[in-house]
């Protein structure tokens, strides 16, 4: 059997995947976890932020009594760097519908001293439980069919060194926000991409907080090139998604100060909006 019907054959299903497997958390003790960061989600040697908080978030879904994400925000403290991690983790409040938690990760640095990465604050729930009624002015992005899109394997890295996350990533980017990989930006703040896991996987709750962070920066597209690391995210997941590739949007409206706001929107195969999110992002500019 050829290569690619092969690994057709073997798509990987919810809960046993490698993104299952690289945010798979061991309970040590009441409220305590470790964890190993794959080198596999990296940017240019830093752990992916989308990545990171699926990994806090699978935490504290085991240690809440609601297992789905409906809220969570991040604060990145200091880079993640791949290897052993401990979570640490509180409930805050718990409730019929909905429970609140707090979680940081935390690594050693070099002389052995523990570092705080990320910390967050999350509301947990139960997505089957909620209405069906649905009232929104929303509209899914206009992106052209996937085969009309482009992915990182059809051109260079953007940033060099920056291509371990995009392996274990199907994305196929919109040519309209694509100027930058061709020298022209279009000077928007606009990323448009269909997004999946490499490996076939379907999407649930906890790979939205991946696919929030999970395309090039919008940056790229008003001209900067580089590392624009994460300060603050929020995602809320709004549904459990159904199978099948999602659509990424996200914008750009304001760079000021050497920092820009990322507005991100995430829909499903039946045109559902599934998760949003707003990340404070820092620019390095020359």
């Amino acid at each position: 059997m050829p290569e690619a019907a092969t690994a057709q054959a073997a798509r990987a299903t919810i809960g046993d995947s490698e993104f299952d497997r690289d945010t798979a958390v061991t309970l040590r003790e009441p409220g305590v976890y470790d964890t190993d960061l794959s080198a596999g989600w990296t940017i240019i040697k830093a752990v992916n932020g989308g990545y990171l908080l699926a990994v806090l978030g699978r935490a504290l879904a085991d240690a809440l009594p609601h297992r789905d994400p409906f809220t969570i925000s991040a604060h990145y403290l200091t880079a993640s760097t791949p290897g052993p991690a401990v979570i640490r983790t509180e409930a805050v409040r718990t409730g019929r519908t909905l429970s609140t938690g707090q979680a940081s990760l935390f690594q050693y640095d070099g002389e052995g001293r523990e570092v705080e990465r990320i910390r967050v604050l999350a509301s947990y729930g139960d997505l089957e439980s909620l209405p069906d009624d649905v009232r929104t002015s929303a509209e899914p992005p206009a992106i052209p069919p996937m085969a009309q899109c482009f992915g990182p394997e059809d051109g260079p890295a953007p940033v060099s060194g920056s291509s371990a996350i995009t392996e274990r990533l199907k994305l196929k980017l919109d040519p309209a926000t694509l100027g930058w990989a061709l020298g022209s930006p279009s000077g928007k703040g606009e990323m448009r991409a269909w997004f999946g896991l490499a490996d076939g996987r379907d999407p649930d709750p906890l790979s939205l907080l991946l696919a929030v962070d999970a395309l090039p920066p919008t940056a790229f597209e008003l001209g900067i090139s580089g590392w624009v690391p994460t300060v603050e995210l929020t995602v809320h997941v709004r549904s459990r998604p159904a199978p099948g590739p999602l659509r990424v949007s996200i914008t750009t409206r304001n760079l000021a100060g050497g920092f820009l706001e990322e507005d991100a929107e995430v829909w499903d195969s039946k045109d559902r909006l599934v998760a949003q999110s707003r990340q404070l992002a820092r620019v390095k500019l020359a």
